[in-house]
């Protein structure tokens, strides 16, 4: 008598208890598994308190420290500069979520054996990625959330309701935008010297986007590499929301005048280009752990 054996289930079939076949997953059994894993991807994290205060806390302290002291002041063209820089510091967090969340976390995960692990079992690659962007997304919500409720009572930044939900939207893509950034951080370089090079990578990058000051304020080799920066397109896309062309060229420092959809451009392909070197990179990861 010759014994059999099956192959464990893939990651589209499951195993239907009370027939003991197998069946096809459909989009629904998909759904529910990517819900429970974004539900352990925001439980995790809130258990981890420096996570806490290092990702959403700080944009909000920095945003009371700095923005209180331009309440009442105005651009030319009488956008407020307390809204402008509620919107830097939101746009500030949401990519720091995203290099950190994306780069350095899952680094460290990678370090740890973690996704060796996830390979051997029957969750999809696509569900542990997806998970990971709406995480970041719900995060970025509460960045969002408490810089707006900051602004609008400590502050005193006054602005149509239509003008908040035009905003929040094009600050939460951002989340979605730079996770492949993140994601190509973290499967191009080494475990342990991610969180380094986020770093490394994410302050320039930040104050040459001028999330912080005017690009005239800023060394002209910063203002030049401006216009090269996905960050940079990704602040004036959020500035827009709020100001006219003439107010955000008086904040930036420089003639920003012209259509939005360069900007546009530039966010969808740093998303494609950074999606293929992550790819690249998790599928050099794989071959090496696999042989």
């Amino acid at each position: 008598m010759t014994a059999t054996t099956s192959a464990p289930p893939s990651p589209t079939t499951s195993i239907d208890p009370s027939r003991g076949v197998r069946r096809r997953r459909t989009p629904r059994d998909a759904m529910r598994v990517l819900a429970a894993q974004v539900s352990a991807e925001v439980r995790a994290n809130f258990r981890v308190p420096e996570f806490l205060v290092g990702a959403i806390s700080v944009p909000i302290l920095l945003y009371v420290m700095f923005g209180s002291s331009q309440s009442g002041e105005t651009l030319p063209g009488g956008t407020a500069v307390a809204a402008m820089m509620a919107a830097s510091f939101a746009a500030y967090g949401i990519v720091s979520l995203a290099i950190f969340t994306f780069g350095v976390d899952v680094a460290q995960e990678r370090d740890k054996g973690w996704l060796r692990t996830r390979r051997v079992t029957p969750l999809p690659t696509w569900v542990y990625f997806a998970a990971k962007i709406f995480m970041a997304v719900v995060f970025s919500t509460l960045i969002l959330a408490g810089i707006t409720t900051v602004a609008i009572t400590v502050v005193g930044v006054d602005l149509p309701l239509v003008t908040w939900l035009r905003l929040w939207p094009v600050l939460l893509s951002g989340a979605v935008v730079f996770s492949t950034f993140g994601f190509a951080i973290a499967w191009l370089a080494r475990p342990r010297a991610a969180a380094a090079i986020g770093n490394l990578i994410f302050l320039p990058l930040s104050f040459a986007s001028g999330f912080f000051m005017p690009l005239s304020q800023l060394p002209s080799f910063m203002a030049d590499a401006a216009p090269w920066l996905p960050t940079y397109h990704y602040g004036l896309l959020v500035w827009a929301q709020l100001a006219p062309p003439a107010d955000v060229s008086a904040w930036v420092g420089t003639d920003v005048a012209g259509p939005l959809w360069p900007q546009v451009v530039w966010m969808v392909g740093s998303f494609i280009v950074f999606g293929l070197l992550a790819l690249a990179g998790y599928r050099r990861d794989r071959e090496r752990t696999l042989g």
